[in-house]
């Protein structure tokens, strides 16, 4: 079993591109099914293609591809990182 406070300490990393996403701040939690629906990590600019919250990004369970003892794996695809300034 995994606790929320050891999610927070582990930085995520998309796969697909290598990029550092950040640290995960938040759950989101179906509480009838009793299961983690996605990590939400807060973004570090203004502009982004994949949000829900404003600045969050929202990685759905499904993308997850590995949890390790130091960071997370993600693998999103589609996802463009912010330019610097923005």
């Amino acid at each position: 079993m995994i606790k929320t406070s050891d999610l927070r300490q582990r930085e995520v990393i998309n796969v697909s591109d290598g990029k550092k996403l950040g640290f995960v701040s938040d759950l989101d939690i179906d509480l009838e099914e009793g299961r983690i629906r996605s990590i939400i990590i807060p973004a570090q600019g203004k502009f982004f293609s994949f949000f829900a919250r404003t600045g969050d990004y929202v990685i759905p369970w499904e993308q997850i591809k590995k949890i390790g003892s130091d960071v997370i794996l993600v693998e999103l695809k589609d996802f463009i990182s912010p330019k610097k300034g923005e």
